[in-house]
């Protein structure tokens, strides 16, 4: 038996004091997991901890906690392994558990879950509508399609990558990665009949696909390598790419401006950004009346990165510029992935990172007598 400190995070709502911390030391063996040790406390030492779990396999999502600052699975989290981690981040060996972010706490480590997670989920109708017309007996998928949809159906619902959102943390009416991920398994979902009816509301939301940041910080969460900010990408892609979908939001516009000011600077020119998003893919983008508002709507802001030193001016004005060698580098690979003559201008690659591997080869009939 091992000895380990577990420093909760307590919350009672009858009572008048607020959140606090709780330490408590529990012995276990080393591979047991945080869950157990919560159970513990409950069991042994106090009664009064709430902490919802269920199947204790990494299976149903329902102990989703922070630990150490990092959301995670307490199911799924070693003792030992979490202690090492509070030492390498400078915590003394503690392990700190705390309830997810971006969600009102009911108590202790219990976040309702409702009112921000299932919220979102249901707002992307999280159900197949099946193609018509039905067909007389099953809808024949090709086994790329369900491929490409089974990194989204790993997702267990455990909430981690809500907690860790930086987009949902800055707008809570933001879509959420979870939601999103859960969106792309069935827009790519050959048997949904209303692939390009999901795809245009998500774009066209004002907190859909285009609020995502690109953080990683829903990839890093995933207790399952569901990758949600893959599948927001690929959403992204559907939309622009495929559909053709130029959404209210200046989604599309803003990736173009930035893809075409890397490719010509070879690296991104801040300054021009923003009125090249609003006002067209070129250097007169600036003078378009729909930038100008923006420009002027964002004063503010500019003004105050100023004063706190965030933004030089000059350097916006006259941007930094590779040598001429590299930013023709640059040129070279924007031309061989999406150049006139590159021939992979009409192809896109979808890679899956959930599925690795390869088919095993099936015996052939001989083989098998053999066997037998």
């Amino acid at each position: 038996m091992a000895q380990f400190t577990l420093r909760v995070r307590r919350y009672d709502p009858n009572s008048p004091t607020g959140p606090y911390w709780q330490e408590q030391t529990v012995e276990l063996e080393e591979h047991r997991s945080v869950l157990e040790g919560l159970l513990q406390i409950k069991a042994l030492y106090d009664g009064s901890l709430a902490v919802r779990c269920s199947c204790r396999s990494a299976i149903c999502g329902s102990c989703g906690v922070r630990i150490n600052g990092e959301p995670g699975l307490a199911c799924k989290t070693h003792l030992n392994e979490a202690r090492a981690f509070s030492e390498a981040i400078g915590k003394g060996g503690v392990i700190e558990v705390e309830p997810l972010g971006n969600m009102p706490v009911i108590k202790d480590l219990v976040v309702d879950m409702d009112a921000v997670h299932w919220k979102k989920i249901n707002r992307v109708t999280p159900w197949l509508i099946g193609r018509q017309p039905v067909p007389q007996r099953e809808y024949i998928v090709p086994r790329e399609a369900m491929l490409d949809v089974t990194q989204t159906m790993a997702c267990i619902q455990c909430g981690a990558c809500v907690s860790d959102c930086l987009a949902m943390e800055a707008d809570p009416e933001f879509i959420g990665p979870a939601a999103l991920a859960k969106a792309y398994r069935f827009v790519g979902d050959p048997r949904d009949d209303r692939r390009e009816e999901r795809v245009r509301e998500l774009a066209e939301d004002p907190h859909g696909i285009f609020e995502c940041t690109h953080c990683f910080k829903c990839v890093q969460a995933c207790p399952k390598e569901v990758n949600p900010m893959g599948q927001i990408i690929r959403l992204r892609r559907i939309a622009s790419a495929d559909l053709g979908i130029v959404d209210q939001n200046n989604g599309v516009r803003h990736e173009q401006a930035f893809a075409t000011l890397v490719k010509e600077h070879g690296l991104l020119h801040e300054a021009e950004l923003l009125p090249r998003s609003y006002g067209g893919d070129s250097w007169f983008g600036k003078f378009h009346p729909a930038a100008g508002r923006e420009l002027l709507s964002s004063l503010r802001v500019i003004v105050k990165a100023i004063l706190r030193g965030k933004v030089n001016p000059l350097r916006a004005i006259i941007p930094h510029r590779l040598a001429t060698a590299d930013r023709k580098a640059v040129q070279r690979i924007f031309d061989h992935v999406d150049g006139k003559k590159s021939p992979h201008r009409e192809q896109r690659y979808e890679l899956n990172l959930f599925v690795v591997g390869e088919d095993e080869p099936q015996e052939s009939q001989e083989q098998t007598e053999v066997t037998r």
